[in-house]
């Protein structure tokens, strides 16, 4: 039986990157607490919880509702209009950031005080 399409979730979008790609960039803060991959495009933004709130600019910006983790062990979609989670389909690799790559991070740019900077 295959699987039912949801709208807003691309199963074949690979990750823009191993990071948020604004912070990346050198926009706003330039660092993240954790990772968000849009299930649409696979634009890598930073979560709501990070100075800069990358993810969600993006879903509202562009229309793409659907995010999803990009944190290791981490496996849920949530829908940015309708504030819901959600079970989704398995997306293209790779699922997370590198287990290697610090949280926060990138380590060069996340300042000593980087906790009372969180919303």
């Amino acid at each position: 039986m295959a699987e039912q399409r949801i709208p807003g979730i691309d199963p074949a979008a690979v990750p823009s990157g191993a990071g948020c790609a604004e912070c990346l960039a050198g926009q706003d803060a330039g660092w993240w607490l954790h990772l968000r991959r849009c299930a649409e495009c696979g634009h890598i933004g930073c979560c709501d919880s990070s100075p800069s709130q990358h993810a969600t600019r993006h879903a509202r910006e562009s229309g793409h509702p659907f995010i999803t983790s990009f944190e290791p062990g981490e496996d849920w979609f949530w829908n940015t209009e309708t504030g819901e989670y959600y079970t989704g389909p398995a997306l293209a690799p790779p699922l997370s950031r590198p287990a290697e790559q610090p949280s926060p991070g990138p380590s060069e740019k996340v300042p000593a005080d980087w906790q009372s900077r969180l919303h």
